[in-house]
Parts: C-alpha cells; structure tokens; sequence
C-alpha cells in the first residue's frame, strides 16, 4: 500500500464513479515523484504539480467496483459514503453515513470477509438530514469564481498573503506577477466575497450543531 511505504505522505481521494482524483500533499519533490510513479499504473487523464509539494492526479476509469475498495464493498446498501477519503501513515480513513443499523452491519462483515481490518474512530446518531453533515461540494464553493479571481487566490496563498503575519501585501504580490495591483486588489476581493457567501449557509449549519454533531464532523 502506497501509504505505508511512504508515511509521511497524505492522499486524498475523490470518487464520481466515472473518475478517481487523487491529491497527494507532500513536502519532498523526490518523494512525490516516487509516490506519482507508484501511481503510474492507472489510466490517467491529467497529471499536475502544484507550489509547494504537492499534485493532483485525475484517472480515466474509477477503480472502486474492479479493486478490491470500500465502495465495492458498499455495494447496493443503504450507505453513503462521503468523500474525500485519505490514505495516511498506511491507514484509509473514510466517513459513511448509514441509514440502517442492519446495513451498517453487513458493510463491516463484508470488509471482514474481504481482508480488511478496521477500526471504528467516532461513531455518532445520524439526526436524519443529510444537510447537518456538511459536505461540502467544489461546486457548490467555487462555481461563481472566474478563472482570475480563482488565479488571484492561488497567487496571494501561494506568495503567504494569508499566512499570520502575512508574509507579502497585495501590492507587493501584484508586482511580482506584473499585475495593476488595483486589477489584482479587484480579483482578489471579488473572490473573497464570493466564498464568503458561499459558506455562510454550512457556517450557520455547523453553529446550531450539538457538540457531538461537530465532533462527528472531523475526518482524523
């Protein structure tokens, strides 16, 4: 398994049906180009590094009902499996939701029959409103962005504008990419609303939560 061989990797996966995206966060270049290599073997449609260590790898044909995977194992239950999955220190780490106790049941015997070890991190009543889970959706976040307001984002992370203390200001970051920096103040603002916006429904979701509801919300 790739994160057992490479410990200090983080993947995570996401799953459509038709293609897997894998991201892999890494801080050593070599390293990532071994775990990439690893990778190799599937059919992929699109390979990219990105700043800092890192890359996101698409692949043509979804792997989960010919591998032996967590959703072949779900199969037709009543469980849905909510995404990203992550591969770390030679661990999956998945989050289900079950709408039936007897599903949930015959899911960890299939995974038993299959090979699979598990253990069960948190477990908590599902208070029947899929909403309450939180999961989030890219579309659902960026679809309004623009290709430059996204570019801007990316710019101003990418050279620490929001790292604390913020390691470069807008006018500093609009020179380095030879940008006004009125037009990159603009992209970047405009974005910034715009994601705001966007989560302010999953932000008042998450503060009328219980405690327990947001403990079930994080992944490790």
């Amino acid at each position: 398994m790739i994160s057992k061989r490479f410990p200090t990797v983080k993947i995570f996966i996401w799953c459509n049906l038709e293609h897997d995206v894998y991201e892999i966060v890494c801080d050593d270049p070599e390293l990532l180009s071994l775990v990439k290599e690893q990778l190799s073997y599937f059919p992929i449609v699109e390979q990219s590094t990105v700043v800092g260590g890192g890359a996101h790898i698409i692949v043509k044909e979804c792997i989960c009902m010919n591998r032996n995977t967590v959703a072949k194992f779900i199969g037709s239950l009543n469980i849905l499996q909510v995404f990203p999955s992550i591969l770390s220190k030679g661990w999956q780490y998945s989050r289900f939701i079950a709408f039936k106790h007897e599903d949930l049941e015959e899911f960890l015997g299939r995974l038993e029959k299959g090979g699979w070890t598990y253990d069960i991190l948190r477990k908590v009543p599902f208070n029947g409103f899929l909403a309450s889970s939180l999961t989030l959706t890219a579309d659902s976040l960026f679809s309004n962005l623009t290709e430059k307001q996204i570019e801007a984002l990316l710019t101003a992370h990418r050279h620490g504008y929001y790292t604390f203390p913020r390691k470069a200001d807008v006018q500093t970051i609009a020179a380095k990419v030879k940008v006004p920096r009125t037009t990159f103040q603009d992209h970047l603002k405009k974005a910034e609303n715009k994601l705001v916006v966007s989560l302010v429904p999953y932000i008042q979701l998450f503060r009328h939560a219980s405690t327990e509801s947001r403990a079930s919300l994080r992944i490790m």
